[in-house]
């Protein structure tokens, strides 16, 4: 398939995990892409893949903090300037920090709103301008499972996974009628960096039983971030394009 032909794509959180694995299945479908990550090292790994892979002359990275509003707007123009437009905006981005919530320091909230609410806020608004501009403009955020099902020990990441999902059904009204269609994958029960270890960093006393159900109906175990990109790369192409305003689940069924 060649569904990102000639399409203009920029992809955060592009340094590991599922964002990294966007990365790489849109530049299979023949996209041009600008992958950032604050994470320099993990950059390095993906421009090693798409060399290995054949499509490092549609890649091109940049390290950027999304919750540092000076440098989006630095990373952003740079992305569009090298492009020469902007098609598509994954927000794949994202922290994610666990505690008890009568433990939870404001910094340690703050750090995650930032991150995750402030920085998907800050892409988009600086994006939209070229954007809409662009042909069939997509914005694809990443909202999660948390977002409307109970994670316990998540406060903070749940207000900013259901602040992402609201804040798309937002921005997907406003500019329907401009051709701009804003899409939220939630993705659980996916092996990715955030869920290696203990849980995503579970306090060591967590309890457990907690959790209503962790096993996915469906496969053998957790799916690995390949799944979520496929879903990205349909949402993010022609293939979705009665798609909007809405929220797509990836879970296995572990939610049902």
């Amino acid at each position: 398939m060649n569904r990102f032909e000639g399409r203009r794509v920029l992809i955060t959180g592009a340094g590991s995990g599922i964002g990294q694995a966007t990365v790489h299945r849109i530049l299979a479908e023949g996209g041009r892409v600008v992958a950032a990550d604050v994470d320099a090292a993990g950059l390095d790994a993906t421009a090693a893949r798409a060399a290995a892979d054949g499509t490092a002359d549609r890649l091109r990275t940049a390290v950027l903090d999304i919750a540092d509003e000076a440098a989006v707007r630095a990373g952003v123009a740079a992305a569009v300037t090298g492009l020469g437009g902007l098609d598509v905006l994954v927000n794949a981005a994202g922290i994610l920090r666990s505690a008890h919530t009568h433990e939870t320091s404001l910094e340690l909230f703050h750090t995650v709103i930032a991150t995750n609410l402030t920085g998907t806020f800050l892409m988009i608004r600086e994006a939209l301008p070229a954007l809409l501009e662009g042909a069939s403009p997509v914005v694809v955020n990443f909202s999660s499972t948390s977002a409307s099902f109970a994670h316990p020990y998540m406060a903070a990441y749940a207000a900013s996974k259901g602040g992402i999902q609201s804040m798309t059904h937002a921005i997907a009204a406003e500019y329907a009628k401009q051709g701009l269609r804003a899409v939220c994958v939630a993705p659980g029960s996916i092996a990715s960096g955030m869920t290696t270890g203990r849980g995503p960093g579970l306090p060591e006393d967590a309890d457990m039983s907690l959790f209503a159900k962790l096993a996915p109906a469906v496969g053998e175990g957790f799916a690995g971030p390949e799944t979520v990109a496929g879903v990205i790369a349909m949402l993010a192409s022609r293939d979705g394009a009665f798609i909007t305003g809405t929220e797509i689940r990836i879970d296995g069924g572990t939610h049902m």
